[in-house]
């Protein structure tokens, strides 16, 4: 199974498809054939359910070209059975049973164990996967439900299955206008409090939830209904529980041997060793992997912050500079590179997005530009900015009215994601309802004003499940969300705007087709600090018609507010977060609103609107003015 040309591309870095080579593959004559990276051992024998774990009865052979690949053929092993890998070390008589690092399904933790497993499955998405490149493009429209698949929705406590979670999810998500899912990190992981962040099966989905065709059906089943699925990937570090990559041939093979580069102080994790070739085979073929076997249409990779800085978290005296004496990974940037070619060389239709928190140059740009090659980056800026602006009392938001305009500076220097995730609603930060001032009614009113804000700016956008409807406690992975809310007075409200907000963008053009180019915005209103008052136009690629956003951030209402516009005539008013069938007061401009012939903000026309209280208003050209 493995030729010449895999040990060549494997030992260079490069090989996307190991998941091919290594690990367990069921043989159609029966038994397994397994295939195990462990080049400082001394003995490697598979231990299973058919051999009563016995060492040495399905002993594997090294291959004899210096590749330290351990191969051999277990006849009796059948699939479903449970597998680990028995490891003597050449030193200090280290012996360990580790899972395999290749396998495609684990058994439920607390157990350990490997399962030997075929990925057979007829899938009914052709559509979707013939045309889903429109679906993911920089010019697409993208609304991102983030969704913890263990505490979305429960059913008498227990998790559901991921095939009762498709049909409820696609459900949703096309109820509230979502694009796509992005599902916290589904790969094994032993710890359940860890999200799944903290993975030891890189090519395989949890067990928690089912089986790998379990899986394969719930992404099925979304693109059957029009909606994509993005995976949240950790290339950034790995757990040491000692079943896993840790240790695993009695060295540091997947990680640093010196724990100022092995060792993450922040999570009490192993960081891969990104300079060892084979190591980064096996990192690219995981990410590539799901792209492949699972149809997946994105992968959005944790923590890069943390892989590209060699001083990340450590203090002085606890890193080690590269070559040059600098604070930057130099063999993280090329695996990152590496990673990114290959997935757009081999499906140029799916995205990759990074988590990266730090003013890094070029993350989203090619490769060829001196990028690394992302399709998009989350703005962490955005959101740290706007949240913080949201949190001040609005009398007091006139001194901070820059945090809201700030992000415009450089918001065409990467291709953003703008993202409201699980990590601002908890460890004491409250949510997203709670973070807001004021009585009930307020809280409200300012979340529905930020969303309209939010789903105008440009950039895509990334909602955590619960914000949709108000929750207001923090999230939590144990239990499910608090869905009686949904129907209540106020979040029944915010819920049904965040559909509506959703379907008039994905109707709306000018809010997403131009994200990542200067054209595609215009300031009208930036510097109006004593009223809290924001407008802008946003603009389609091709002379359609542009959209007017008009965010006012006070309680208090303003009439007559005078707007410049490039079109005269009337203009409709699509979206007003201050509508009563939102919870709001109902204050408005009656559906639309006529020009004047006065110039202002450099247009020869302008609109006198009503600013409701704490609202966003979005408003476009009338087709029959």
């Amino acid at each position: 199974m493995i030729g010449s040309d895999d040990l060549y591309f494997f030992q260079e870095g490069t090989h996307a498809r190991l998941y091919d080579k290594l690990g367990c593959h069921v043989q159609q004559g029966g038994g397994a054939h397994f295939a195990v990276w462990a080049p400082n051992a001394r003995a490697v024998s598979v231990i299973g359910e058919w051999n009563d774990w016995t060492s040495g009865a399905d002993a594997l052979q090294p291959r004899g070209d210096g590749s330290g690949i351990w191969e051999g053929v277990a006849p009796h092993a059948q699939r479903g059975q449970t597998y680990k890998y028995r490891i003597w070390s050449q030193y200090g008589g280290y012996v360990v049973d580790k899972a395999d690092p290749f396998a495609f399904h684990a058994e439920a933790p607390p157990a350990t164990g490997s399962r030997v497993w075929s990925l057979d499955y007829r899938w009914h998405d052709q559509d979707w996967m013939a045309n889903r490149g429109p679906h993911n493009a920089h010019d697409a429209p993208m609304s991102i439900y983030e969704v913890h698949l263990g505490s979305w929705r429960r059913q008498d406590g227990s998790f559901l299955g991921y095939r009762d979670l498709a049909h409820q999810l696609a459900d949703y998500a096309l109820e509230m206008g979502f694009t796509h899912v992005e599902l916290m990190p589904v790969t094994e992981h032993p710890f359940y409090g860890s999200w799944g962040y903290q993975t030891t099966g890189y090519f395989a989905p949890t067990c928690r939830y089912g089986t790998p065709q379990d899986f394969m059906y719930f992404v099925d089943h979304l693109h059957q209904r029009g909606i994509g699925v993005l995976l949240d990937w950790v290339p950034s570090h790995f757990p040491t529980d000692e079943h896993g990559l840790a240790y695993f041939d009695g060295t540091h093979l997947y990680e640093h041997s010196d724990p100022r580069q092995g060792f993450h102080p922040e999570w009490s994790s192993c960081i891969f060793n990104y300079g060892r070739n084979e190591v980064r085979s096996f990192l690219v073929s995981s990410g590539l992997f799901w792209l492949d076997r699972y149809h997946i249409d994105g992968l959005r990779v944790d923590a890069v912050a943390s892989m590209l800085y060699l001083d990340y978290a450590r203090r002085d005296g606890e890193w080690i500079p590269n070559r040059h004496g600098g604070r930057e990974n130099l063999e993280a940037i090329e695996f990152l590179r590496v990673l990114n070619r290959e997935a757009y060389r081999a499906f140029p239709d799916t995205v990759t997005i990074a988590e990266e928190s730090t003013a890094w140059p070029n993350v989203s740009r090619p490769i060829e530009m001196g990028g690394l090659g992302f399709g998009m980056k989350w703005n962490m800026g955005w959101m740290h900015d706007d949240l913080s602006y949201m949190q001040e009392e609005p009398i007091h938001r006139r001194y901070h009215h820059g945090k809201m305009s700030f992000s415009m500076v450089y918001a065409f220097n990467e291709n953003f994601v703008l993202p409201l995730s699980h990590d601002e609603v908890v460890y004491g930060k409250g949510s997203l309802l709670n973070k807001m001032p004021g009585d009930p009614w307020q809280q409200f009113a300012n979340l529905r004003a930020l969303f309209g804000w939010m789903w105008s700016h440009p950039g895509k956008k990334l909602l955590f499940m619960g914000g949709e409807f108000g929750q207001r406690r923090e999230w939590t992975h144990e239990g499910q969300l608090d869905w009686f809310l949904a129907n209540t007075e106020g979040h029944g409200g915010l819920k049904y705007f965040v559909s509506q907000l959703n379907h008039l963008y994905r109707q709306c053009p000018a809010l997403w087709e131009v994200d990542f180019e200067p054209s595609g915005f215009e300031w009208l209103v930036v510097d109006d600090a004593d009223h809290s008052v924001f407008a802008f136009l946003r603009k389609p690629r091709r002379g359609g018609p542009p959209a007017l956003v008009v965010s006012n951030f006070t309680p208090v209402p303003r009439h007559g507010y005078r707007i410049g516009v490039p079109r005269a005539g009337r203009w409709r008013e699509v979206l007003n977060s201050d509508a009563r069938e939102y919870g709001g007061s109902g204050m408005g401009n009656m559906g639309e609103a006529a020009t004047s012939p006065v110039r202002a903000h450099g247009h020869m026309h302008a609109l006198h609107l009503t600013l409701p209280p704490l609202s966003t208003l979005i408003l476009q050209p009338s087709t029959h003015a």
